[in-house]
């Protein structure tokens, strides 16, 4: 019998711009499920996003710090290309409503077709964080609200600066 073991490696891809609790939360269950999770940022430069990707990937960095099998980094390209290289075996989708599955199921079946030996596997949000969404988080503070609790501390500060040119 071989007693070897297989090391899991996942891939949750995103904008994070910014990341958010609900990221966090679906890092935190997964980085219990593989050996080694990536939360990899696309490099999309057709989208206008808030913070860079050095910036996102900073943020990032900061709240899974304490995830010892967590690791942060950026991709352009296929997804499953960029899974391929890190020899990964898993692509991690959040779920928070039904509406998020449509899409989801859509690319998750054509990267099936590109690279069938690559899973995509999805996990439904928290009940506490199934409403959030960086872009939502990025609008209640252009609006005034609060969104404590909704990002890591450290996130919301630079989402302040960045929004309301406010000063820590």
């Amino acid at each position: 019998m071989d007693t070897k073991t297989e090391r899991i490696v996942a891939i949750y891809p995103g904008s994070f711009d910014p990341i958010t609790n609900g990221h966090l939360d679906l890092i935190g269950r997964c980085s219990r499920i593989a050996d080694r999770l990536i939360v990899a940022i696309l490099r999309n430069e057709s989208k206008l996003p808030l913070f860079s990707v050095e910036e996102r990937m900073e943020m990032a960095r900061e709240a899974v710090r304490d995830y010892s099998n967590v690791e942060v980094d950026s991709f352009h390209g296929l997804l499953v290309d960029y899974a391929s290289e890190k020899r990964a075996t898993l692509i991690l989708r959040g779920i928070r409503a039904i509406s998020d599955y449509e899409y989801e199921l859509q690319m998750a079946l054509m990267n099936r077709r590109l690279r069938p030996e690559i899973e995509t596997v999805f996990m439904m949000s928290s009940e506490a964080y199934s409403f959030i969404s960086s872009r939502m988080v990025k609008e209640v503070i252009r609006l005034g609200g609060d969104i404590a609790g909704l990002v890591p501390p450290t996130v919301e500060a630079r989402l302040k600066r960045r929004i309301l040119g406010a000063a820590d």
